[in-house]
């Protein structure tokens, strides 16, 4: 599996590829904005009929890294679902990968804007959840003290005519990308975003090789 290793609040986090976050001394796996069903949100709201596999592959890239990194702890950060009716019709097979990946470990649902956590679903569900040095949370509070990590934003960096999802950190706060199929993406320099870090913060890109690079200062 490539990834990057890196330092936050004197704790070793690896930034995968797919934009899962791994503590391996904690043996805890993090992941924001999956937003399950989305295809099914957007249909049923009378939108752009998508085919409906955002679901099946989002799952599938989360049984994978189940697989590789066998974490006590799986953390969703928020916005699991793309509503909350998303999650009341997940199909049989979606939920038996749930559940699967659910046995043996951990399962924190967070709360996120779109949904308050699948309610027909196993786990725990918790507004934010604090782990040593660590606090996570959906979103981003400005004045949260040192060592917090959540999601929301969905960060995209733009390098050399290309564009990624990224992990965007500086010594106060991390954010990760979104994990799933069908989301899309803030570009990292947008103000709302840009101006939540330090003139000096970092980002890793996913993608086939994680890459880490400065992230530009706000004009």
């Amino acid at each position: 599996m490539n990834s990057v290793d890196f330092a936050f609040q004197d704790e070793q986090l690896t930034a995968c590829r797919s934009g899962a976050l791994f503590w391996a001394a904690k043996q805890l796996l993090v992941v924001s904005d999956l937003h399950l069903g989305k295809s099914e949100r957007i249909a049923r709201r009378g939108g752009a009929l998508l085919p409906p596999y955002d679901t099946v592959e989002t799952l599938a890239r989360l049984s994978s890294d189940v697989e590789a990194l066998a974490p006590k702890t799986v953390i969703c950060l928020g916005d699991s679902f793309d509503d909350l009716d998303a999650s009341l019709s997940l199909s049989d097979e979606a939920r038996d990968t749930v559940a699967r990946l659910q046995a043996g470990r951990r399962w924190l649902w967070l709360e996120g804007n779109h949904d308050p956590g699948p309610v027909n679903l196993g786990g725990e569900h918790v507004a934010r959840f604090t782990c040593g040095p660590l606090t996570f949370r959906h979103i981003a509070v400005p004045e949260e003290p040192l060592g917090e990590v959540s999601g929301h934003y969905h960060p995209k960096a733009r390098v050399r005519h290309m564009s990624r999802p990224c992990f965007m950190a500086d010594v106060n706060r991390l954010i990760l990308p979104a994990y799933g199929s069908y989301t899309g993406g803030l570009d990292w320099m947008t103000p709302v975003l840009r101006d939540l870090f330090a003139p000096k913060a970092i980002a890793y890109l996913t993608g086939r090789q994680v890459l880490a690079v400065p992230v530009p200062k706000s004009a």
